[in-house]
């Protein structure tokens, strides 16, 4: 069955991109809060170039959001939730201890976050909607429901690859926030 979802554009530029730069967060960071503030700064800089392509679609580079894409897969999924051991809360860290009481949550937007980086990998080649109105029922046949953007409900990257990059990218953007809100104390 063929559908048209309605694209909010404003969604993708509104998207809070809480990945912000991170110059001075490893003051004094050490072990694995350093690792994973580290891998952090390295997605957010990944997230930042393809929000750059997406937002200027002139300047979009499927190769290049590709590569970005490839980036914070590296750091997502296990490896992210292996940058979080038990009680790791040592300063200047902002994890919330909520990470460890709600460890199947935190688990399941790590491996969101993996599954939309492989699915930008697949979508790069899409581009991106010129207009922004509205994605084609023919791109997102096969692709079930639009699901949560807060990162509650996860495509298979093969129909991830069948949509628009910049509706993978606002996903993928969206988990993040979705992580970011619930286990990430705001910076003092």
């Amino acid at each position: 069955m063929k559908q048209a979802f309605v694209f909010a554009p404003t969604l993708l530029l509104s998207a809070p991109l809480t990945l912000g730069p991170m110059a001075h967060a490893h003051d004094g960071a050490t072990g694995i809060v350093e690792e994973r503030m580290h891998s952090m700064k390295e997605m957010g800089k990944a997230v930042r170039a393809v929000k750059a392509m997406v937002q200027d679609p002139e300047a979009y580079d499927a190769e290049s959001a590709r590569k970005q894409a490839e980036i914070i897969k590296q750091h997502a999924g296990q490896n992210l939730v292996d940058q979080f051991p038990e009680g790791s809360l040592q300063a200047p860290t902002h994890a919330k201890p909520e990470i460890w009481t709600d460890w199947e949550r935190f688990s399941q937007l790590s491996s969101q976050l993996e599954s939309y980086a492989d699915g930008l990998t697949l979508a790069a080649d899409n581009g991106v909607m010129m207009d922004g109105s509205m994605m084609s029922g023919a791109m997102m046949e096969g692709a079930g429901h639009m699901g949560s953007m807060m990162g509650t409900d996860a495509y298979e990257a093969n129909q991830l690859g069948q949509m628009p990059a910049d509706g993978v990218f606002t996903m993928m953007v969206e988990t993040c926030s979705a992580c970011h809100m619930e286990f990430r104390a705001r910076k003092p």
